[in-house]
This record gives C-alpha cells, structure tokens and sequence, in this order.
C-alpha cells in the first residue's frame, strides 16, 4: 500500500500507524502524488486524510492544531478503523511499552491529566489504560530498585530441540547436525566471554541486580554444560546483591531431573517451563515434540525438586487453537498454580516460519484473541496482578503480552529491561549489551554477532567490542 506524505514529517508514526490496522501489507511511503488506491495525508491550511481501496473511499479534514501529528493520526485511526472493521484498544499508540509511556506522561501532566490524555488523545480504552495503569504502578516500585551502578546480566542460549513455527529469534535446532556439532565451541567460547565481562563489571564497580539465561532454549544443553555455564557466572561476577537468576527451562521435552539439580544447587531462584498450549493438536501445529502431558510431568518435577518460583508462558491465537482451545490452556496452567503466568499475543513476525505462511492478521482473528485476553484478565485477575507488559508489531488487534504474577513473585529482569532503568551487560550468540548512562535516557548498545557460526568465527572481535564498556562509563559516570 502507498502512503503519500505532502508537507509534514509524520511519515514514520503514519505508516507505523497504518501497520496496526494492516499488518501484512507491504508499505510505501512516496511524496508522488497519484490517483491510485492508497492513503493521502497533507498539512495546508488544514489537515487532510484520504484513503481509497477499491470501492471503498474515505475523504477528512480538520482544523490546524497544536498537535497536528496526534490530529493526523485519530483521522487515519478513523478511516482504517472503517475499513478493517479493527479499532485497536490502544488506539493510536503504536509504541511497545505503554506503561513506560504512563509513567512519563505521569511525571509531567500528574495523574488526572495522564488519564484524559490516554482517553482522548491517544483513545486508549478504558479497558486498557487501567492495565497500564495497574503495570505502571508494579514497574514503579522495581524500577526504584535500581541503583546508579546497577545493571543486569543476560545469557543467550541459541539452540532449541526443534524450531517452533512461531518463533523469530536466533535459534537453531540440535535436530540439524551442523547445529549440533556447535555447542560444544559455543559453550566453551560463551564461559570466556562471561569471564571477560566480569572482569569488566568488577572492575567498574558495577551492582548486579538480576541474571538471566534465556534463548532459545537455555536446558537444551546437557547437565555438564549447563554446570560449567552456571559455575562459570558465580566464579566471574559478584552475586552478593544478585535479587534474582532466572533460567528459561522453556520446552518440556528438554526438561530432566539431573538438569533440574544441577539448576537448583547452583544460584538460580526462578524457571520458566513454558507450554505455550495444552492442545496436543496446537502443539503438532507449532512444531513442538512433545505433548501437553509432558509439561505436567515436567512442572511436577520441577515442584518436586523444590523450585518456588516457577513460570509460565501461554500462546494466544496459535494456528488452529480456538477460543475455548484457550480457555481450556488457561485453566490447566491456573491448576497448576504456579507463581507467574506469561500470556503473550501471537505475532507474525517475517523471520518466523509462519511469517513466511499465507497467515494473516485478520478482524475475525483480533476478535478471537481479544476474547482470550478478556477470559484472561477475568481468570487470573485476584490471585494474579499483572506486572510487566509489552506490545510487538503483527499481532492480531495490536494486543499486548502481559506478565502476571502472584505477590512478591515479579521477574525483576523484565521490568529492568524493558523499562532500561539499568545497563544489561549481555553475553552469547544475538546478545545486545545496552549501556544505560547515570543520568537522562542516553542508550548505548553493543550488538554480539547474530548467528552460532559467526560467534564463533569472530569471537576476538566480539571480545574486543567490550572494550566500549569501559569507555562508555568513564564519559557518562
């Protein structure tokens, strides 16, 4: 689709905008003015809206007014609201973290002001903004946590058992030989980065407030790496002040007692074993090996073994799961009880297999999610809070991925990160370091090479670009 931009800068909030509402089109952007199908926007002596797509044709026009942008785009929500038949609930915000916004806003216009902002500008339901504000005020009290030399660690593990077809991270199948024959170099490779950046920490006087080991799918590793991997971080970094460490035990089929312990006699405080669904069905869909039973045994395991502090990760609007499919997913992980559930929205992300499918984001299929995200609030609303909270783009009704957690059971990691209230120093395949500077929004980021192979091809390189991290608190500390 073609969106032609006269006389304004808001090209890039309006086509953002226009995703939300047509997620699988392709989108240019041009300053040719044609006759064709596609959106027109203009700032003249007053702002115009006009979009035609076949037979369907909308024209609007408004007054010149302190925020034109904002103007422009509750005229574009309007028009593509029209004629999706989706009027997102988060309305124009097409930004990933709305409770960061809140909190923003919050500090400069206080809270009534916040609320009306969010109601009659941003047209943010009600429904919605007080999640927000619920998030907001959870995320306030971690945030403050955060000490000037605070940071975090992150641990990619990039290999899986088998791909599932939703995902889009780096993460490669142990299925595949050439994945397989990796690991070894890998983990050998992935200690002496650890070891490097430790130093690094320690010598900055740096204060670790969480740990987290995630991927990929960090218990694909055999018992043997995942000791050496664990051993390594306690050798290298101080955990004094360390609140939390968190390893991902996502898929049940990579799940055993002897990795169990390994995990449970070292510092780790907090698994997630993730079934994403208990549809058997659903999960031949996905491509995963393993069946909603095995989940079960593998959660019982983990329960028996001693581990308090357990999440787990749900999928709404995986292909072929229904409504009641849902419901039916939500109930059993509710049974279950354990102490975070992560309900995220299904997004078609290009890199993932089936964002290469002839799947689509559709007003039959927003609907359907919304019903599991409404079942969802009313479930888990009472013995959960929700706590955390993200967005990402291609997801059915732009809806949101919530964390929900019984009290004091908040995963610290992914407030601090997805606020970036502290540096993440981050090490592995696909790793990002984001260095947080003392005071402002300032963000610096170092990128690890993507992929296994290149990790470990031009793994002095990678070690060289840690340099910066000293560099970068020696100028903003």
């Amino acid at each position: 689709m073609r969106i032609t931009v006269v006389n304004h800068k808001y090209h890039y909030e309006m086509e953002k905008l226009v995703r939300l509402f047509l997620p699988n089109e392709k989108i240019e952007v041009t300053k040719e003015i044609s006759d064709g199908d596609g959106l027109y926007t203009e700032v003249g002596d007053e702002i115009t809206v006009a979009f035609k797509a076949g037979n369907f044709e909308k024209h609007l026009t408004a007054p010149l007014c302190d925020d034109n942008e904002m103007q422009m785009g509750r005229m574009v929500y309007s028009i593509f609201g029209e004629y999706t038949g989706i009027y997102p609930k988060w309305g124009v915000l097409t930004g990933v973290r709305p409770s960061k916004l809140l909190i923003a806003t919050e500090k400069r216009l206080g809270r009534e002001k916040t609320e009306q902002y969010f109601y009659n500008d941003l047209l943010v339901t009600k429904e919605k903004y007080a999640l927000a504000r619920r998030v907001a005020d959870c995320e306030e009290k971690i945030i403050s946590l955060s000490k000037e030399k605070s940071f975090s660690l992150y641990i990619s593990i990039p290999f899986c058992p088998t791909r599932c077809s939703y995902c889009s991270f780096v993460s490669h199948s142990v299925q595949t030989e050439k994945a397989k024959a990796l690991v070894p170099e890998y983990c050998n490779l992935l200690l002496k980065e650890l070891k490097e950046t430790g130093k690094i920490a320690n010598s900055l006087g740096l204060q670790l407030e969480s740990v987290y080991v995630g991927g990929g799918t960090p218990t694909t590793l055999s018992a043997k790496q995942l000791s050496e991997l664990l051993k390594s971080v306690t050798e290298n970094f101080n955990l004094s002040s360390c609140r939390e460490f968190t390893v991902e035990a996502g898929r049940p089929d990579t799940v055993t007692e002897e990795k169990l312990r390994v995990l449970k006699n070292s510092p780790v405080t907090r698994i997630s074993i993730n079934p994403q669904t208990f549809s058997d069905e659903v999960l031949k869909n996905i491509g995963r090996c393993h069946s909603a039973e095995e989940t079960v045994t593998a959660f019982n395991l983990a329960r028996k073994i001693g581990f308090d502090c357990i999440n787990m990760d749900l999928i709404a609007g995986l292909p072929g799961d229904t409504a009641d499919g849902f419901k039916y997913s939500l109930d059993k992980a509710f049974s279950l009880d354990p102490e975070n559930i992560t309900v995220h929205t299904l997004a078609l992300k290009r890199s993932s297999n089936l964002g290469t499918q002839d799947m689509r984001v559709t007003a039959e299929n927003a609907k359907k999610v919304d019903e599991m995200l409404k079942y969802t609030y009313d479930k888990l609303n009472g013995k959960y809070a929700p706590y955390y909270m993200y967005r990402q783009s291609k997801s059915a009704g732009s809806l949101e991925n919530t964390g929900w957690c019984k009290k004091d059971t908040e995963c610290l990691y992914n407030i601090f990160m997805m606020e970036e209230c502290h540096t993440i120093l981050s090490a592995g395949a696909g790793a990002v370091t984001k260095l947080k500077a003392q005071s402002g929004d300032y963000i610096e980021r170092i990128f690890n090479f993507k992929y296994p192979f290149e990790y470990i091809s031009d793994f002095d390189e990678l070690i060289k670009r840690k340099e910066r991290i000293t560099e970068f608190y020696n100028t903003y500390f």
